[in-house]
């Protein structure tokens, strides 16, 4: 069985504007990374279009909203997803998009900020 493609326009959220659409092959998810034409953009948002035909309405197209993103260097295993930063810091937000609420640009390793949880 052939892995089906999802139709994706791929939407800069600021400064609004679209990047184009592309034919994806997996399902992007908040707080994923995605390459497109060389950039990086982290995930922020997925919106599902959907199609009325023949009485019954289907999938027609996955608008995703992403941010220009650095791929982090440093990332931490937390309950089964990657989260930015190092996750043993008391400041660290847990989250796929920001990495602390002190030092938000990192980097983590020498971060006069760092508490161990």
């Amino acid at each position: 069985m052939e892995q089906e493609t999802l139709p994706t326009e791929v939407i800069l959220t600021y400064p609004k504007q679209s990047l184009g659409n592309v034919q994806l092959d997996w399902s992007p998810q908040p707080g994923s990374y995605f390459d497109l034409e060389g950039q990086t953009y982290t995930v922020l948002e997925r919106r599902h279009r959907y199609q009325l035909k023949s009485g019954r309405y289907r999938l027609h197209k996955i608008a995703i909203y992403v941010q220009k993103m650095q791929h982090p260097a440093e990332r931490s295993l937390v309950d089964g997803r990657w989260v930015m930063g190092d996750a043993t810091c008391a400041y660290n937000a847990r989250s796929e998009i920001v990495r602390c609420a002190v030092n938000p640009e990192g980097a983590c390793e020498g971060c006069r900020y760092y508490e161990r949880r």
